[in-house]
């Protein structure tokens, strides 16, 4: 029998909520070549009546590529039990979706830092105390809504939160690096219960509404949060009805890659100068070479209106593939230095703008000016050690490290700039 595609879609919703991947920690069917882009930071909508739950927004994938699920206050399947977010976990390259479940306690979630109560461990936001819900008020947000079971525990919080700064929304390699504990993999053996009815439509809708697709929204769905499945709805209704997506979305969707060979490049970089297999002065010539493709990519784009030709993606893709072969030759070239703080520092700014290309955060331009940078004091590390017999003295190292916070807040700055660009369709750099 043919499904049309409503009913594929609302089949693929269900089986991307379903709980049973928490129970075996495989992924179901869904398994993606494209890192999910960065969470979007939004307020959370007022609690609509007592006794609803708040369940965190997250990026589904569908035949558009991905797509914002809207975070949304929700009635429980029951009484005492809790929402487990799920997440998306990077392993033998591809990211794959674990589903979300409830259940007696708060699982494993892949340490991301969801907010409102879900830190990254456990969920702070309130318990249950008898048949009655209680709210944490450090977290929650009642409105005008007359709620007495109320508490305030900051501690809680603080003790449960992971600091994500980038707002990376994966666990695993290049996001948030975290295993389950052995109170979360026993948590996983409870028994669970799937997600209701409304919350498997509620993922449905956001597949359907166009403002929600990453590729369109440029990360920034038009709907961050709701009050209440139901709300969204009628909204996803009426955006589905005035445009609707169009084959070519579903196209630039599975091609949405925001500038994911640069990312990786970078990525490389920062895992040779933490693992002590690429010297800074190896680090500079790499960043050098970046800053330059970085540069040129901009410029192209600036030229034709956003996007690059053919042909510039072509001298492009050979113009990275020069730079692969030099970071693979100089991780691999016998030059290696024992792993300290000053190459962990320039790793960690590596990393930085890596992520920031991938989330579409960071621009080709801003890249090329980060990398400028860090090529500049790479170098200058490289030459102060090689003038000292290999090691930095503390007026050289303390140098470094204000050069260093000056390039921090650059990409800081540089990816909370509102200037974003996710790659076109079917571009690649």
């Amino acid at each position: 029998m043919k499904l049309n595609p409503i009913r594929k879609l609302a089949i693929a919703a269900a089986l991307a909520l379903s709980p049973l991947a928490s129970f075996a920690g495989v992924f179901i069917g869904i398994s993606v070549n494209i890192a999910p882009p960065a969470l979007p930071i939004y307020v959370q909508p007022p609690l609509p009546a007592p006794g609803y739950l708040w369940t965190p927004g997250y990026w589904a994938y569908g035949e558009a590529g991905y797509y914002w699920v809207p975070g949304v206050w929700v009635q429980p399947p029951s009484v005492g039990v809790l929402w487990t977010p799920g997440y998306w976990g990077f392993a033998g390259g591809s990211y794959g979706w674990h589903g979300g479940y409830w259940g007696p306690h708060v699982g494993f979630y892949g340490g991301v830092n969801y907010g409102f109560g879900f830190g990254g461990i456990g969920f702070a936001g309130g318990e249950w105390r008898g048949g009655a819900f209680a709210y944490n008020g450090a977290v929650n947000n009642f409105g005008s809504v007359h709620v007495t079971n109320v508490y305030r525990n900051t501690t809680i919080v603080q003790q449960n939160t992971i600091i994500n700064n980038n707002h990376t929304s994966f666990n695993g390699p290049g996001g948030v690096v975290r295993q389950a504990s052995p109170q979360e993999s026993q948590f996983a053996n409870e028994h669970h219960f799937q997600p209701t009815a409304n919350q498997m439509s509620h993922q449905t809708f956001a597949s359907q509404d166009r403002g929600q697709l990453a590729s369109v929204n440029q990360g920034r769905p038009a709907t961050m949060a709701a009050a209440n499945p139901n709300s969204y709805h009628q909204v996803a209704q009426q955006h589905a009805q005035a445009q609707p997506i169009s084959a070519a979305d579903r196209t630039a969707g599975k091609a949405y890659q925001p500038n994911q060979r640069a990312a990786n490049q970078d990525q490389r970089v920062a895992n040779g100068l933490r693992s002590g297999q690429m010297t800074s002065g190896e680090a500079a010539r790499a960043d050098q070479r970046q800053s330059n493709i970085d540069s040129q990519v901009k410029n192209d784009r600036a030229a034709n209106g956003g996007t690059l030709t053919g042909q510039e993606r072509q001298q492009v893709n050979k113009e990275q593939n020069g730079a692969s072969r030099q970071i693979y030759n100089e991780n691999h070239n016998g030059n290696t230095i024992a792993p300290n703080a000053v190459d962990n520092r320039e790793a960690n700014q590596q990393q930085r703008t890596a992520n920031g290309l991938r989330s579409g955060q960071t621009t080709a331009g801003e890249a090329g000016r980060t990398n400028q940078r860090q090529a500049n004091v790479a170098q200058q590390v490289h030459n102060d050690r090689t003038a000292n017999g290999g090691a930095l003295n503390q007026q050289q190292k303390q140098q470094v490290n204000r050069e260093q916070n000056n390039n921090s807040r650059q990409i800081n700055n540089q990816k909370h700039n509102e200037n974003t660009h996710p790659e076109p369709r079917g571009e690649r750099k």
